[in-house]
């Protein structure tokens, strides 16, 4: 059934399904609830549509684990590396709002050679340019529009169309070159390179228009890089009203095949699609060196900023406040360029949450929380980067635990009151510990004092792994791992509670310090063993950690008899921040009568000697680069003499007993 449902949804997706059997097919979806198959970018995974997972995406296939890849659908022909996975939107942060398509495996094997004909100046800061292409690699590009990648935009309220978003670094490249030997160089001033990252938009005749707005500019502060222009690529040619408008610029009412048009970012610009035939283009821009003043910090933007962003994913459930996010959007990218504009005394949403008895407002911003509640102010910031970043507390999503509900109101002088009011109508109610206290060390107790046993073949029935010199050993050099990614987090996610650390919440004034997390330091370990198994085979997981570390700006905060106040600017302007939460598996010594094994099948017993249940329950991520290449100095890595030394001497203990067996 749950391969129906799969194949059901592309077939369609289409759009040429008559009404009813779409709504047979969701009814059948929302009736559907499976478990996650994978887990991908911290989002659970679904090969097909349920009542929980209902965004589409596509990733590349070799990200799903192997045994269940072959599961998930490759709707794509022409980009058969890509698998479509079902996720659910209440779990999206804003690091994972957009789904970037990786594509550059469409290009490995066609010659981009591409030449921007002499550009035409439309108006100041802005230019047009036929692109000349191979054939191939027209009709590859051409062909981006066949991929059927195509999902609704967040922004859908103020335009029209699909588009999809993908990266390309050939293609990317290769723009590069054409641009770089075709505009003026008084506009190739501190020129760097065309943003890899496109977005292909689609536009049928009977689409809305995409209305006026200004792109935002791409900003890395890590990399002093900015952007200064939008380029667009249109596709396919055709006439609009208007096909491109940009305000106080020019209009072009007519558009051919592969015409790029390159304009400043100040431009305010609207688009219609084409009133014969589909309007397909990509657009990106071009990324500039940053002089030292060519970029300034103004807190506002930064604040309108986090709002808009944090709207962004409150409106999964509340679909009104999508079109305050994007008036704030509009605002920041309008702002980059002219400043902020004076502020209007009109209505704001904001966000009323109740989690586990502790209710508090935020727009994404500001944060406030009543002071009855009986909670502490590092309680108040755990909540908040809790609901900001939308952590996950066992399966379910921070925001899908909360009681939620959208208030427009002008002013912020209401709150304290509206908490105050929301406590006592609820103090009959028994308030669940939102988070609490929690002493880390007690994962890790003190090992056992050891003994002088040879091994579990000489100790038959006296052996004691948890008193067994080598195997404690191994035990603390895996504590000492598991400890480096969970004693410096701020957070920890046991199941469905939540755990805080005080000592990595620092308050010096009125900023709340989020502790990060440390370096690791190596960890080396010797053994010798005789058969009956190796120290490995002992370390078994005690408990799974979801562990949440944080890189984030000081918080500011202020108080007042009834009321903490909270206010972070995540974004710091227009960059972003990092957030990683992991799940560190705890080790624990497991005794040898626990391994289960029958002393008289070899099968039982080889299967036991291979079973590192510790080192297998630790997620890649915590040992490799993203790279995928290994980290410095794990000491169980695969060219580690140690490991190499205990496979040695597996293989040693495996030939005794073929031998044995075989004199048998």
């Amino acid at each position: 059934m749950s391969t129906e449902l799969r194949d059901r949804f592309f077939a369609l997706s289409t759009g040429s399904a008559p009404e009813d059997e779409v709504a047979r097919f969701r009814a059948e979806v929302d009736a559907t609830d499976t478990e996650a198959a994978a887990v991908i970018d911290g989002l659970a995974v679904s090969w097909h549509p349920t009542a929980r997972f209902k965004a589409v995406r596509f990733i590349d296939a070799e990200r799903i684990d192997e045994p269940v890849r072959e599961l998930f659908a490759r709707p794509s022909q022409d980009a058969p590396h890509l698998a479509a996975v079902f996720v659910d939107p209440r779990e999206l942060s804003f690091r994972t709002f957009e789904n970037i398509v990786p594509l550059d495996r469409l290009f490995t094997d066609v010659s981009l050679d591409l030449i921007l004909a002499e550009p035409v100046e439309l108006a100041q800061d802005a230019y047009t340019a036929q692109l000349q292409l191979p054939d191939v690699a027209r009709a590859r590009i051409e062909g981006l529009d066949e991929l059927n990648l195509y999902v609704p935009p967040l922004n859908s309220n103020s335009r029209g169309g699909e588009r999809f978003i993908f990266h390309s670094a050939l293609l990317a490249e290769a723009l590069t070159t054409a641009v770089s030997t075709a505009l003026p160089e008084a506009v190739l001033d501190g020129f760097s390179h065309v943003n890899p990252v496109f977005r292909c938009n689609r536009f049928e005749p009977e689409d809305a228009n995409f209305h006026h707005h200004r792109d935002t500019p791409y900003y890395d502060a890590a990399r002093k890089h900015v952007s200064r222009y939008t380029m667009l690529l249109y596709l396919t040619g055709g006439s609009g009203e208007p096909a491109l408008d940009l305000t106080g610029g020019t209009v072009l009412t007519d558009i051919g095949a592969f015409t790029c048009v390159i304009f400043d970012q100040r431009y305010e610009h609207e688009g219609a699609p084409y009133r014969d035939g589909r309007k397909v283009f990509l657009r990106t821009e071009l990324i500039f060196r940053q002089t030292e003043s060519e970029v300034a910090h103004d807190p506002g933007i930064g604040t309108l900023f986090s709002k808009a962003c944090y709207l962004t994913g409150e409106s999964v459930f509340a679909p009104e406040l999508a079109r305050h996010a994007d008036t704030y959007y509009n605002q920041v990218a309008a702002a980059h360029w002219n400043g902020l504009s004076a502020g209007d005394t009109a209505s704001e949403p904001f966000v009323h949450k109740r989690f586990r008895g502790v209710n508090f407002v935020a727009n994404g911003y500001d944060f406030w929380f009543a002071k009855n509640q009986g909670l502490t102010l590092t309680e108040a910031a755990a909540i908040t980067l809790l609901d900001y970043f939308n952590c996950k507390l066992g399966e379910r999503a921070f925001r899908d635990l909360c009681e939620s509900s959208v208030i427009e109101a002008e002013g912020t002088d209401w709150i304290p009151g509206f908490l105050a009011q929301q406590r006592d109508e609820s103090s009959k109610q028994a308030a669940e510990e939102a988070v609490a206290a929690f002493d880390k060390s007690l994962f890790f107790p003190e090992s056992e004092e050891t003994n002088n046993a040879c091994c579990p073949f000489h100790d038959w029935g006296e052996f004691d792994a948890t008193r067994f010199g080598e195997v404690v050993d191994l035990n603390e050099a895996a504590q000492t791992f598991a400890k480096a990614h969970i004693m410096p987090a701020p957070l920890l996610m046991l199941g469905q509670d939540v755990v805080l650390d005080p000592e990595k919440f620092v308050i010096q004034g009125n900023q709340i310090h989020v502790l990060g997390k440390e370096s690791l330091a190596p960890v080396n370990f010797a053994a010798c063993w005789n058969s009956g198994g190796t120290p490995p085979n002992y370390i078994d997981v005690a408990a799974t950690v979801d562990a949440a570390h944080f890189l984030v700006p000081p918080i500011v905060f202020s108080e007042t008899d009834d009321c903490y106040h909270l206010q972070f600017d995540f974004f710091r302007n227009t960059w972003m921040v990092k957030q990683q939460q992991l799940s560190v598996p705890v080790p624990r010594i497991r005794d040898y009568d626990e391994m289960g094994f029958d002393v008289d099948d070899w099968d039982s017993r080889v299967e036991a000697a291979v079973a590192y249940p510790w080192m297998r329950a630790v997620d890649p991520s915590l040992i490799n680069e993203p790279s995928d290449k290994r980290k410095a100095a794990v000491w169980w890595a695969d060219d580690s003499p140690l490991v190499a030394e205990l496979c040695d001497h597996l293989a040693d203990i495996a030939e005794e007993y073929e031998e044995f067996d075989d004199e048998e």
